[in-house]
């Protein structure tokens, strides 16, 4: 079985449990070596059976959210859909505003529950100063009566431009043609999302490497 398969299947079914014992910075920029242990929890033995030994190298890391110790579960995210992906696998869009709402404080909380419609508890609204304007508090922005709302990923700039409409103000969105999947070869310039828990790391390539002894 490929190490990549293997990693996964040491942490796939019932009592199979993960450690991610050390992060650090690797030999090339922007590059991160995690070195994660398995086990399976033994019940005969009230303990942990270890069951591989794992050096994973991000190549190209471009967010990542480091807790070291133990977890239950692991995903490998390609090419698919996943609120942290979105930053980096959806073009950017600019979304303008024209005309004022009825009530700015509920629309201020809408805008806040889109948010967390897309992202979920993965992102915050403060987690990124680009997809909501902060040049003025935003209650003044949107009593102004046009502007900037702000610059995000594609599918919160169209549930935002829902919001905007269901207030009864019109909504523009420019996208960012610059934009692509692949480069000039062919190759995909596409994230991938190595999900440990609540920690994470995205990058552009994932390798994994055994350590010791496996199974």
């Amino acid at each position: 079985m490929p190490v990549r398969g293997q990693f996964f299947n040491d942490l796939a079914g019932e009592g199979a449990l993960g450690m991610l014992l050390l992060a650090q910075m690797g030999g090339a920029p922007n590059e991160l070596h995690a070195i994660i242990e398995t086990a399976q929890y033994d019940a005969a033995a009230n303990g942990l059976r270890p069951t591989g030994g794992y050096a994973v190298r991000a190549l190209g890391v471009v967010d990542h959210r480091v807790q070291l110790g133990m977890f239950e579960k692991a995903a490998l995210y390609e090419n698919a859909d996943h609120p942290l992906l979105l930053h980096f696998n959806t073009p950017r869009v600019a979304v303008h505003f024209d005309g004022k709402p009825k009530d700015v404080n509920e629309l201020v909380l809408d805008i806040s529950q889109a948010y967390i419609s897309v992202f979920l508890n993965w992102r915050h609204l403060v987690d990124h100063p680009d997809d909501i304007n902060r040049t003025v508090p935003l209650i003044d922005l949107l009593n102004r009566g046009y502007g900037l709302l702000g610059t995000m990923p594609k599918p919160l700039a169209e549930r935002m431009a829902r919001v905007l409409a269901h207030h009864g103000m019109a909504a523009s969105l420019s996208e960012d043609v610059s934009f692509a999947t692949t480069d000039d070869h062919g190759r995909s310039r596409l994230a991938k999302l190595l999900l440990l828990d609540d920690a994470y790391f995205i990058a552009f390539e994932f390798s994994f490497e055994p350590m010791g002894r496996q199974g």
